[in-house]
């Protein structure tokens, strides 16, 4: 299967916003959000946050759209995986606005901590990206990691391997 593009994710958007009256936002995550931001590493689904069991209105109209389009989404209810770091919300970066629907990529730093977490090479490789390009910080990603570890047994996080997998990223800056 082919990556997915930036137009197709923005079209697909598009297709969102129109069809979604009430106001709302809606935040990305994965290799669709790291497309938008520029990331040339090819994307296979768009995902999002949301719940994956209890869908909303929304999640409905997503999953429509992407049964038309034969695009694969997903829900990922990013909260119950990693602790999201502290001001996560202010750090989310907005996109644009599709109808009704505002999109943001969500906080480039809680992106990373799930990617440190899983810490396969494609998720090394996007934590790299989001250091060249300037949306994280190693340093800052460091004490996130460390925060992170302290609330391990409430996420099933290894704090050995995401000392790990950081200690990769610093490896290929």
């Amino acid at each position: 299967m082919a990556g997915i593009a930036e137009e197709t994710i923005l079209t697909f958007l598009a297709e969102v916003g129109r069809r979604y009256p009430r106001p709302t936002d809606l935040l990305l995550l994965g290799g669709s959000a790291l497309c938008l931001l520029g990331s040339p590493r090819p994307t296979l689904d768009i995902d999002y946050v949301g719940d994956d069991l209890a869908k909303t209105d929304l999640q409905l109209v997503i999953d429509q759209v992407a049964q038309e389009t034969g695009l694969e989404v997903e829900a990922v209810p990013i909260s119950g995986f990693v602790p999201l770091p502290e001001d996560s919300h202010k750090r989310n970066l907005r996109i644009g606005q599709f109808g009704a629907v505002q999109v943001f990529v969500l906080d480039p730093y809680a992106i990373a901590l799930s990617k440190i977490d899983r810490g396969f090479d494609s998720d090394i490789e996007d934590v790299v990206f989001l250091i060249h390009r300037s949306f994280v910080q190693f340093e800052q990603l460091e004490l996130q990691v460390q925060r992170a570890a302290t609330r391990a047994g409430e996420f099933s996080l290894s704090p050995t391997e995401m000392v790990n997998h950081l200690q990769a990223v610093r490896d290929l800056l």
